[in-house]
C-alpha cells in the first residue's frame, strides 16, 4: 500500500467535513484505486482457499467511505478507514468471512461473524456443543494461537445460554455472541512491500474458522 494512502486518511480525520473532501476528491480517488489493487490482491489469494471467492468482485467486497448518520451523534460525514469485507456471495453475505481495515495506526485483519441472528447464533452453537473437539483443534491450533490472541468476547453473556448448563466444558464459547478474531497491522507493515503476504498468513490460520462457522450455519 501506498504512502499517500496513510497520509490521505490521516489528514481526512483532522478534516472530516465535505468541503475539504471535495477538495482533495483526487487523493481520495487514488487511495480507493490503492485499496482496490490489494482487494484484487487478496481475492486471488483467497480463490487457493476456496474457488468461489473467485467470484467477487471488488465492488461487491469493498465498503463505501461515506457514514450512515441517521441515527449517530457523531455526524461525521466520512469514515477514517478503508475496508473491504470477503465472503462467499459479497459483503451482505449473512455468512462468516474474513474483514480488511486500513486506519492509521488502528489497521488490522480479522474476520468471523459479528451478531449473528439467533437462529444462526442457536446452529453455531449446537456445533461448537457437538463437534467440540473440531472446534477446539482450531481455537487451540499454534498458528491461530500464533496470528490471534483468540475470540473477541465483547458482548458475551454472563452465564449459560438457554439450553446449557455453566458447567459445560465448552461454557467460555457458547457465551460469546459473535464469533469474532483480529490480528493489528502496523503501519510499517502496511506500507511493506510484502503486506499482502502478512496479510494472507492471517486469513489462512483464520480459514478454518470461517469454514466451521459456515458449515453450521448451512446445516
Amino acid at each position: 500500500m501506498e504512502k499517500t494512502t496513510i497520509d490521505f486518511l490521516k489528514k481526512l480525520k483532522i478534516n472530516n467535513n465535505k468541503v475539504w473532501f471535495e477538495e482533495n476528491r483526487k487523493n481520495y480517488e487514488l487511495a480507493k484505486a490503492d485499496m482496490e489493487q490489494l482487494v484484487l490482491q487478496v481475492i486471488a489469494g483467497l480463490t487457493a482457499i476456496d474457488i468461489r471467492y473467485g467470484e467477487l468482485t471488488v465492488k461487491q467486497c469493498m465498503f463505501r467511505i461515506n457514514r450512515d448518520v441517521r441515527f449517530s451523534k457523531d455526524k461525521s460525514p466520512y469514515k477514517t478507514n478503508l475496508g473491504a469485507g470477503f465472503s462467499i456471495g459479497g459483503k451482505k453475505s449473512t455468512g462468516a468471512g474474513f474483514y480488511l481495515h486500513i486506519e492509521p495506526e488502528h489497521s488490522f485483519i480479522g474476520g468471523g461473524l459479528w451478531m449473528p441472528p439467533a437462529d444462526a447464533l442457536k446452529k453455531i452453537r449446537q456445533e461448537i456443543d457437538y463437534q467440540s473437539k473440531d472446534f477446539l483443534q482450531i481455537i487451540e491450533n499454534n498458528n491461530f494461537v500464533k496470528c490471534f490472541s483468540g475470540l473477541s468476547e465483547e458482548d458475551a453473556l454472563k452465564n449459560a445460554p438457554k439450553g446449557y448448563e455453566n458447567d459445560h466444558p465448552m461454557l467460555r464459547f457458547l457465551r460469546l455472541k459473535s464469533f469474532v478474531a483480529t490480528h493489528p497491522l502496523k503501519d510499517s507493515e502496511v506500507l511493506d512491500k510484502n503486506s499482502l503476504q502478512s496479510i494472507m498468513e492471517n486469513v489462512k490460520c483464520l480459514s478454518p474458522l470461517i469454514a466451521f462457522i459456515n458449515k453450521a450455519m448451512e446445516e
